[in-house]
């Protein structure tokens, strides 16, 4: 009802629960409708969920991923902790988790796990997205020891050519092995901890493998499988890695041949009042498709959290998404209000 999530790692986000967490969702839940209803951006509460960035450089070369591609215009870099310890002290009480995950290899940045179990002693969820390529056996031992509450591993293949088509410079065996050693790590330190999901991102050349990917889940012992949509940016006159099955396809052909989004862009986002991203050197901008952070709203290098996210800049943001959502370049390609996960 008030936006909890519906997982079956359900039982971490209870060990999170906080009344001030519980009451800042209810003020931003509120805050929300009465802004869908009225068309003016009224905003109660703190963020409730941070996704902060431990680096922008990558192991792999994507093809729909800036980071991948290697074509970031802003500056890139790897988010130090002490940088980490400030920012989290200006998130306060009410945040409820942290994905420590926006562009790049988290696992690039060597300081990864130690800002992990610091948010975690805070009792704050965290969870990270990963393409398990160095998991060696201490690496597994320590991401369990951590506290992390989820990791997500990329898994877009079950046999290398299939996974090396999106995954362009990844093993899959490596993945598989890195798996593999996590969940040894976790079921020696009998953890509850970390949930662990694997990923698939359907795309046509891998469309056929989703099946494989349950069994060979199964297989290893990983907790869940979630199939994602993907998000490609020229899709107007196609795509080769738009799916067949329409249910794997956030896009479908029209009448006239043109390709378009399946769903209606309603001018509301929920993300605009929950949360922010927050990129490794302390910019914030409102989402996570905002991959080059061409809409920053401010730097926690120079204002608290909340200065920044009760400014006119961050209302007007919000108030143009209640105008006229297509009018903004990042979200007339966004999964807001479609289906992401088949």
């Amino acid at each position: 009802m008030f936006g909890l999530p519906k997982y079956p790692d359900f039982y971490s986000w209870i060990t999170t629960f906080r009344f001030p967490r519980f009451w800042n969702l209810i003020l931003l839940r509120l805050s929300f409708f009465i802004s869908r209803r009225s068309g003016k951006s009224i905003h109660w509460g703190l963020p409730m969920s941070i996704s902060i960035e431990p680096t922008t450089s990558c192991n792999l070369r994507c093809p729909e991923c800036p980071s991948g591609l290697r074509a970031f215009s802003r500056p890139t870099g790897m988010l130090q902790i002490s940088e980490f310890n400030t920012f989290l002290h200006q998130f306060g009480k009410k945040l409820w988790s942290i994905n420590f995950y926006f562009q790049g290899e988290p696992f690039l940045n060597k300081e990864l796990l130690a800002m992990v179990e610091i948010a975690a002693s805070k009792g704050i969820y965290t969870a990270t997205s990963t393409n398990a390529h160095y998991f060696n056996e201490e690496l597994a031992k320590q991401t369990v020891a951590s506290g992390l509450h989820r990791l997500i591993i990329s898994l877009d293949g079950t046999t290398q050519e299939t996974y090396s088509q999106y995954r362009i410079g990844g093993n899959l065996e490596k993945v598989i092995d890195g798996t593999r050693r996590v969940i040894a790590a976790k079921k020696a330190a009998k953890s509850r901890t970390p949930h662990i999901i694997f990923q698939f991102l359907v795309v046509k050349p891998n469309e056929h493998q989703t099946l494989d990917a349950l069994e060979l889940a199964k297989e290893l012992g990983v907790d869940e499988v979630r199939f994602k949509t993907a998000q490609v940016y020229d899709y107007e006159n196609g795509n080769p890695l738009i799916p067949e099955q329409e249910k794997y396809s956030r896009y479908r052909k029209g009448s006239d041949g043109k390709w378009k989004l399946k769903n209606k862009l309603d001018n509301e986002c929920w993300r605009m009042w929950q949360g922010c991203v927050v990129t490794w050197n302390g910019s914030i901008v409102p989402c996570c498709f905002d991959k080059d952070a061409q809409h920053q709203l401010g730097s926690l290098k120079n204002q608290s959290l909340k200065q920044i996210w009760n400014s006119s800049d961050y209302q007007n943001f919000r108030l143009a998404i209640l105008k006229d959502r297509s009018a903004i370049d990042i979200c007339r390609n966004c999964s807001e209000g479609t289906k992401v996960w088949a």
